[in-house]
């Protein structure tokens, strides 16, 4: 049986060093970190949102990038694979809103030590606190150098890069897959952070900040070409969901999902939201009427009490061009129009995306159309796999990044196991 290195301990290095070795091939899964898993202790705002329910459509519609060669690794190792594995291995799991599963621990570390132990008990062996400088190609095998707690050189038959992207640096995600990749002539397509918060052009949002907004839909829309002629524009991106204003601009899990389909250009994009999204335009005249006779004597901003948070009623009457202390009695049919029309298209302008080392993953890496989409075998060089964020396949939050992971791993590993 073949000799494999698997360099990376992350959720895709973890699995694809497990699955080699349940093939009964002789694995070293090889981390620079002290412990295996850093990134995963911060997934899911450290619950770890280990995959979702969604069926196999609703995980390509989900897939940003790189959908159609990722269909074959989701066919063989799925949600329901990767939650097995945590069932044996001693964590239950939960289902919460959205698909979206976690340990019932709320707990992160369970995930990790869960993996671990799994990849310990089918055979893989774990070279923490060790860097692999150099991957050089000697006959039919890798010669690799490393330094650390595993120092010196090893050769192996066959090798999975697993090393993740850019974002989290400290956790490990250095790049060096990405140079690895280019040594064996590899194409990288530029990393750029996606699910990462915005920061806009106007201030408003900034004075909002730690406001969270749930059951409001957020629209997203490409920055306009100069010079492309003028016609109505259609979303990138459009969903029912919760965000969250910030010291900066806009975050929460609509503005991250909406991200992953600016990454290219975010700068000029323009975002709508939709506060009242239950509401046609006609539906919400009427409830504006009502609550205005309600409090037809009371200024504005204290007639719009039981419609929005009342830090909300400012940037709304701002916006509209409404005097709040204006008193509903002198309120012109013309000024109820414009708040009704904010309340259906709040609009912001990306600034820019905040600093890739702040993204939850990168979009970017090795490009697929050099990997075979069946085995995560390099198409170039024979005997080198990748898995992971390390390629640049991304998708929306919700659990289906880590489910990549978990599927290109899976894949690889069990490929290099059993070829040749």
């Amino acid at each position: 049986m073949p000799d494999i290195a698997v360099i990376g301990a992350g959720a895709a290095g973890l699995t694809a060093g497990a699955l080699a070795a349940r093939e009964g091939a002789r694995v070293e899964i090889i981390d620079r970190n002290e412990r295996a898993g850093r990134k995963l202790y911060l997934t899911g705002k450290g619950r770890c949102n280990i995959t979702n329910s969604a069926d196999l459509d609703g995980f390509l519609k989900n897939t940003v990038h790189g959908g159609r060669f990722l269909y074959s690794a989701f066919d063989g190792f799925f949600s329901n694979d990767i939650l097995d594995i945590l069932a044996r291995e001693g964590v239950p799991v939960k289902l919460e809103r959205g698909g979206r599963y976690f340990p019932e621990s709320d707990k992160s570390s369970d995930v990790i030590r869960a993996l671990v132990a799994y990849a310990s008990h089918s055979g893989a062996r774990l070279l923490l606190g060790t860097i692999v400088e150099s991957l050089e190609r000697e006959g039919e095998r890798f010669k690799l150098h490393m330094r650390g707690e595993h120092g010196g050189v090893r050769r192996y038959d066959r090798v999975i890069i697993a090393t993740g992207g850019l974002s989290y640096p400290l956790t490990g995600s250095t790049g060096d897959g990405y140079r690895f990749a280019e040594s064996f002539g590899h194409t990288v397509e530029a990393p750029k952070p996606s699910l990462i918060p915005f920061e806009t052009v106007e201030d408003w949002p900034r004075e909002l900040m730690g406001l969270s907004l749930k059951n409001v839909t957020l629209a997203a829309y490409k920055p306009e070409k100069a010079g492309a002629a003028k016609k109505k524009p259609k979303p990138v991106y459009e969903e029912l969901g919760e965000m969250l204003f910030t010291h900066f601009g806009v975050s929460g899990p609509l503005v991250l999902s909406a991200s992953a389909y600016l990454a290219d250009a975010p700068e000029g994009a323009k975002l709508t939201i939709d506060l009242k999204p239950g509401l046609t335009p006609e539906q919400l005249d009427a409830r504006l009427l009502r609550d205005f006779e309600k409090y037809r004597h009371k200024q504005v901003r204290n007639a719009m009490a039981d419609l929005l948070p009342s830090r909300l009623i400012s940037a709304v009457l701002t916006l509209a061009g409404v005097d709040e202390e204006k008193s509903i009695d002198n309120l012109t049919r013309q000024e109820r129009a414009a708040i009704a029309s904010v309340l259906k298209r709040m609009e912001l302008t990306v600034l820019r995306a905040r600093p890739i080392e702040e993204a939850i993953i990168t979009r970017g890496g090795v490009s697929v159309k050099e990997i075979d989409p069946r085995t995560m075998e390099s198409k170039l060089v024979p005997g080198l796999y990748f898995a992971g964020e390390v390629m640049d396949v991304d998708a929306c939050t919700g659990g289906f990044n880590l489910q990549i992971a978990w599927s290109t791993g899976a894949a690889a590993g069990r490929a290099a196991a059993r070829e040749g």
